[in-house]
């Protein structure tokens, strides 16, 4: 097989570029599959993910406002502003996987509450990797296209690997909240045993896509280092 010329001939380029569309392929097709089969199953229960949202928080002694937010899987906690935005698709549900997802939400909102150490990290750091993520890649393509200016390249590389590592923060992030989620629910009395089985389904489909996240952005910052390596030569 002869590499195209953009390649270099390098097939370590190709391939990573390969995995960086497959990896969040296959975790977008695993989420939508196990929340679209979840949301049609009803809990016995009958909570709504706002109802089983705003019992959890009560658990916790939390007081935060519930806010409904259009489309699907756009569920958010905001730790500025101290509240929870639940989609259409859990808000007003009460389906095994609209709780689970209000229940991880939740678990943010738990976490900031106990002043949780990852979640104030990566808090911390997002206005930096906000401005490392719009300036990477401006610097990287000019560095490249002004081979004189390397530097420039160097500069987006470091600048790109502070998003990446933003990725991996977010990791124990979402790990914990599910984990939070699957416990409250679970001394609630909110869902089955069996219901329990389908929220951690789907909890664990949704970390797939942060765990997908993490491994494609260390990819591209490899392959990014593969790229400005070859242009140094």
């Amino acid at each position: 097989m002869v590499m195209p010329y953009y390649w270099g001939g390098d097939s370590r380029l190709v391939w990573i570029t390969l995995a960086m569309m497959i990896i969040p392929l296959f975790a977008s097709i695993k989420v939508q599959s196990a929340f679209q089969t979840y949301s049609k199953k009803r809990t016995l229960a009958g909570y709504t993910g706002e109802e089983a949202a705003r019992r959890i928080l009560a658990m916790n002694k939390i007081n935060i406002p519930i806010q409904p937010v259009r489309g699907s899987m756009t569920d958010f906690y905001d730790p500025v502003h101290k509240s929870l935005a639940l989609s259409q698709t859990v808000y007003g549900m009460d389906s095994i996987a609209a709780i689970g997802v209000a229940a991880h939400e939740c678990g943010h909102a738990i976490q900031d509450a106990n002043d949780y150490a990852f979640l104030r990290f990566r808090h911390a750091i997002y206005p930096v990797t906000n401005f490392a993520s719009r300036l990477s890649m401006p610097l990287i393509f000019l560095g490249l296209f002004f081979g004189s200016m390397s530097f420039l390249v160097d500069c987006g590389i470091v600048l790109f690997a502070i998003t990446t590592l933003f990725a991996i923060i977010t990791l124990p992030v979402e790990f914990n909240a599910s984990k939070r989620a699957l416990a409250t629910l679970e001394s609630s009395g909110m869902l089955t045993g069996e219901e329990l089985v389908g929220a951690k389904k789907v909890l664990d489909a949704a970390a797939l896509t942060y765990v997908a996240a993490a491994m494609t952005s260390v990819l591209a910052l490899i392959r990014l280092i593969l790229i400005s390596n070859r242009s140094d030569d």
